[in-house]
């Protein structure tokens, strides 16, 4: 029996599918803003507050492994559920807060780990999503274009584990918008594009970041987004992002010369 605690984005509908074509057994705690999934049957609603209840719950149906996939907002301490263990940890939690929200994740992850409870990577039963080193486009990045993949990459390479910067946009020579915790789609809103396309959207994740959880992700929003905002091309990191429908992606970017490069 493996639990998992849901968020919000696409990814966690395509996790939820992959486990059940392979008939795995499983659990939901559904941490997501709408309940997002309240029409499983195998679903729990447990504020992100309610240890004592989550590993309650994990206990009494033996589940020793979970699975964390999509986004976990920060909750609002003043209209947060708590049971005894979740004031017990509410200090840590607080702490982790001012750091980002992977940190939050951290937190229940030791928290879990104290308890026997295993946490495993989020693309264990998708490994497709994850793609090796190459280029995925007709179009291929030029000799400026690398300029710009390194000092993107320089600039994410400096940041902390905890930080939730995770995306940013370079365009000829220069960082013209980093992520904040809105996320990839409303930073690629703020982008203004050139008269002609320019710019590159590189999402990696930290260097010290745990890789189970919160792995930069795209889909084929994020392309639509890309064109919209005039940029040319998109980079990840190989093995170290998850990157949905990929076949509609990448005839998306071949029709409107976006190159998808994986470094």
């Amino acid at each position: 029996m493996i639990c998992l605690i849901l968020g919000d984005t696409d990814f966690p509908n395509k996790v939820l599918e992959d486990i059940k074509k392979k008939k795995i057994k499983y659990f939901i705690i559904d941490l997501s803003k709408k309940n997002s999934f309240k029409k499983d049957k195998n679903s729990n609603r447990i504020s992100i507050g309610q240890f004592g209840k989550m590993i309650r719950l994990m206990k009494l149906i033996k589940c020793n492994k979970v699975l964390f996939a999509g986004k976990i907002n920060k909750p609002k301490f003043s209209s947060l559920r708590m049971d005894i263990k979740g004031f017990y940890y509410l200090p840590k939690i607080i702490k982790a807060a001012k750091l980002g929200d992977a940190a939050i994740i951290k937190v229940i992850i030791d928290i879990l780990n104290e308890e026997k409870i295993s946490v495993i990577s989020a693309i264990t039963f998708s490994p497709e999503l994850s793609l090796n080193k190459g280029n995925y486009s007709r179009i291929k990045p030029n000799k400026n274009d690398v300029i710009d993949i390194v000092k993107g990459k320089k600039y994410l390479n400096k940041l902390n584990a905890h930080n939730h910067v995770q995306g940013l946009v370079v365009r000829n020579g220069k960082i013209i918008k980093t992520e904040t915790s809105a996320g990839t789609k409303k930073m690629l809103q703020t982008v203004k594009p050139s008269k002609i396309k320019e710019g590159i959207l590189i999402k990696l994740p930290k260097i010290e970041q745990d890789l189970r959880i919160d792995l930069p992700t795209i889909g084929l929003d994020t392309l639509i987004d890309c064109m919209r905002a005039g940029l040319k091309g998109v980079v990840l990191k190989h093995k170290k992002n998850i990157f949905l429908d990929k076949r509609k992606c990448i005839q998306f970017a071949n029709k409107h010369k976006i190159f998808i490069k994986i470094i």
